[in-house]
């Protein structure tokens, strides 16, 4: 999206110091890895960068011009500079001044774990309808945010945007930009425990996305005390009771299920993508999507990358759901991975990241979890879960690659084999090294 000089003063109110381009267009970039010719130059600062070092790096790769923070913060390669107090609100302000030139019905998805599921499965559905665009990957911070925002085409009619937090307050400000129709809380668990605190201010962090939905919109999700504790929206609330959903038959090629008196099937396993499908169909309807509709777009939706990938590597069957993992995560991919697949059954967990103080207590508790179930034998990598400790066969590694070894040497007849554990724990290795001993 190109903004004339005069929008972009409009929308970030900011200061012109030169001018001698001021007719022109420009395309926005945060990047000077991704400027042209023309383009404007807006730094930001981050923990581990300072966009404002690179100014002059941006103007000889072809900027006409950039923003800044500082009226001495003067480059004379530059056609036009315009002075803000703050670029990474000039950001959000011009994103926010696009969007509302489109006027997009927006839906804003937030939650411990299955929002960017639940983002995906949206897209799906919503596009047999309507001109769809959607926050690309997890890109779901305020960075991210401006970043689907300026992408988005100019006949869009439903924007969906993914909410991601690491404290309080931030997803308020994802809110008072994205001016939300719906806004949708998946669930809330103990992701990032460990950085706010206990679950009643993870709850309380999530609900700041009513803060600025509109009016006329609805709030969309489950029944759960915590969200109705500190939930303060005033209109419409649709809180989905996921005990109402009853499973007719879930298999590796889908699940069958009933809600609402309705029949549905998603193309994927898993109770807790079901549930996901109900906040997806409630937030439909809002839209007036027939029950045909909703049922093709949950026919065709595809698991994304990392998320229960299934992979066949020799005669060993891997689900790969490494994207992340945190304490409800990790027991809802279990139940599914024992409760569908016949046959010798392994399963590799990983560490859990960001639960705080009581890390090890959640890495047990997944353990005595476990011990509701039957399966080969389970596999641990990592410091933290040392502490899951079934009553089952459980071995532990300290090294992913041995962790490859002893499968391919132990049972060499094959298995299922479940992969779950945070990302940083990279455990896509395993596959790698399996993938490698196969061949």
């Amino acid at each position: 999206m190109s903004f004339t000089t005069q929008e972009l003063i409009e929308a970030t109110n900011a200061k012109l110091i030169a001018a001698s381009d001021y007719e022109n267009d420009f395309d926005i970039s945060t990047d000077t890895r991704t400027i042209s010719a023309g383009m404007m130059y807006l730094p930001l600062k981050g923990e581990k960068f300072n966009g404002f070092d690179f100014i002059q790096q941006a103007l000889d790769a072809g900027a006409s011009g950039y923003f800044t923070e500082s009226a001495d913060d003067i480059y004379p390669d530059a056609d036009v500079i315009l002075l803000v107090e703050d670029t990474k609100k000039a950001y959000l302000q011009i994103a926010e001044y696009y969007k509302e030139k489109i006027r997009p019905k927006t839906i804003l998805i937030t939650g411990s774990s299955g929002k960017t599921t639940v983002k995906e499965m949206m897209y799906s559905v919503m596009s047999v309808k309507y001109k769809t665009h959607k926050t690309k990957l997890n890109h779901n911070n305020e960075i991210g945010l401006c970043q689907t925002f300026l992408t988005m085409p100019k006949d869009t009619e439903i924007l969906i945007a993914e909410g991601g937090m690491r404290g309080l307050g931030e997803i308020e400000l994802l809110s008072e930009y994205t001016k939300p129709d719906v806004a949708i809380i998946t669930n809330v668990g103990t992701a990032h425990i460990g950085r706010l605190g206990s679950v009643d201010n993870i709850a309380k962090a999530k609900c700041e996305i009513v803060k600025y939905l509109n009016k006329e919109g609805i709030f969309i999700a489950p029944k759960d005390d915590l969200i109705k504790k500190y939930n303060f929206y005033k209109g419409k609330n649709n809180y989905v009771d996921f005990d109402s959903i009853k499973v007719i038959k879930a298999d590796i090629n889908g699940t069958k299920f009933t809600y609402n008196n309705n029949d549905w099937f998603l193309s994927i396993e898993g109770l807790h993508n079901v549930q996901n499908a109900c906040l997806v169909i409630e937030a439909a309807k809002f839209f007036s999507l027939t029950n045909s509709e909703i049922a093709e777009g949950l026919k065709n939706f595809k698991q994304i990358e990392k998320r229960w990938q299934m992979q066949n590597i020799g005669n060993f069957k891997i689900i790969n759901d490494c994207y992340n993992a945190n304490p409800e995560s990790v027991k809802a991919s279990i139940k599914t991975f024992l409760e569908l697949y016949e046959g010798k059954k392994i399963i590799v967990l990983g560490d859990m990241g960001e639960l705080g103080e009581n890390s090890i207590k959640y890495h047990q508790e997944t353990g005595k979890f476990l011990d509701s179930y039957e399966y080969e034998i389970l596999l641990t990598c990592g410091e933290l879960s040392k502490n899951i400790n079934p009553k089952g066969n459980v071995m532990h590694f300290d090294d992913k690659k041995r962790i490859a070894e002893y499968i391919a040497s132990k049972y060499e007849e094959g298995a299922y084999i479940l992969l779950k554990a945070s990302r940083n724990m990279k455990f896509e290795d395993i596959t790698e090294e399996l993938n490698k001993i196969c061949r």
